[in-house]
This record gives structure tokens, sequence and C-alpha cells, in this order.
């Protein structure tokens, strides 16, 4: 597809699922690489995010690897190592393992997901850096119903 400037005639024509594929993988690695900066993976902190009773998860229940893998199927993508993410926050103290091979979140994970909680407005911010909020729920309201047009499933 060309960058330079359509009229609204030629972008009415144009496919939305590449351009809703290229928000994606623009909006993806944008937001993976503010984390990165801020010494963390978007993996973990969705890791910390489901195994927190003050965010996801209802009871803090510790989890495995396949329940929570279970839990987070409808975000996560092929490159997302989850094992290998746990490990990480294992050895900086932000999860620890039982003998079942479930995870527990830490008081230090539970600190560390406050703090990068607290870096998600600003990334938002970034993102949707000069649109309007009524522009940005009607972009919403058009890609929901593209999905109900095509049977898709709506959150």
């Amino acid at each position: 597809m060309t960058t330079r400037q359509m009229s609204d005639a030629e972008l009415a024509a144009q496919p939305a699922a590449y351009w809703t594929g290229v928000a994606y993988e623009a909006l993806i690695a944008f937001t993976r690489a503010r984390q990165a900066e801020l010494g963390f993976t978007q993996p973990q902190y969705w890791l910390l995010r489901n195994m927190s009773k003050n965010d996801i998860s209802p009871d803090g229940r510790g989890m495995t690897i396949p329940e929570l893998r279970e839990a987070m199927s409808s975000y996560l993508r092929p490159e997302d190592d989850l094992e290998a993410e746990a490990e990480v926050l294992v050895e900086r103290g932000r999860l620890t393992r039982d003998g079942g091979e479930r995870l527990w979140i830490t008081a230090a994970g539970e600190q560390a997901r406050a703090d990068l909680k607290r870096h998600a407005p600003a990334i938002r911010d970034r993102i949707h850096q000069g649109i309007d909020d009524a522009d940005y729920v009607t972009a919403l309201k058009v890609l929901q119903q593209m999905i109900r047009n095509t049977g898709g499933p709506l959150a």
C-alpha cells in the first residue's frame, strides 16, 4: 500500500484488513519498545497482572504456565515465551514457584505491577496524540461493526 496522501474516496476503497494489520503491528511494536525502555516486557507485565488479586486475578491464586497461557490466549503473540518470561520474574523476586510448578506473585511483584501500571497512561497518550476521543470512539465502533458483519467475536 502507498503512503502518499489519499483522498477520502481512495481511503474508502482501502482494505480494512490491511490497515488494521498494519495498525496492530505498529501499536504492539511501539508499546513493547516503550516497555523495554522501562526494563520490562509486555508478557512480564501480563504475567504479573494475571496473578495479582489487585488486577486481573479474582483471588491471587497461583497459576501454572499452561493456566496462564490459557488465560492470555486472546492476546499472546507466537513469539511470547511465558516460561522464559516467568523465569526472569522469578530471578528478580517478583514471582515464586512452588513444588507443583504453580507461580505466585510476591510483594515485590505486586509493587512492580503497580509501578509498571503507572506508565500505561503515558504510552496511551502518545498513541492517541492528535486523536480526539470522539474520533477514537467512532473508529472503534466502526471496527466493532465490521467484526459483527463478518461474524467475528466481540470482547
